[in-house]
């Protein structure tokens, strides 16, 4: 399963949001990727979501598969666009 999103936060992916998109996926036992680009990494680790250096604007595809797959893209869909409660 996947999802589109937009990063639309000014400050785009920085070392709050990534640690938030890295705490929220660890609570599903899916296993979740972010792409961006055509790279891929794990968004469980606050390490790889920083390498992607997302900006403003930025779209990302969001993956998950596993048991609980659909919640993971819901919720991490709905951090995302709530701009990471930064604005």
């Amino acid at each position: 399963m996947e999802r589109i999103v937009i990063i639309s936060n000014k400050a785009g992916i920085h070392v709050r949001p990534a640690a938030k998109i890295a705490e929220l996926a660890n609570k599903f036992k899916s296993d979740i990727l972010l792409n961006k680009d055509g790279v891929e990494v794990n968004a469980k680790s606050i390490m790889d979501v920083l390498t992607l250096a997302a900006g403003e604007g930025t779209r990302i595809i969001i993956k998950a598969e596993g048991e609980d797959a659909n919640s993971a893209l819901n919720e991490l869909e709905a951090l995302i666009n709530s701009k990471f409660s930064e604005e």
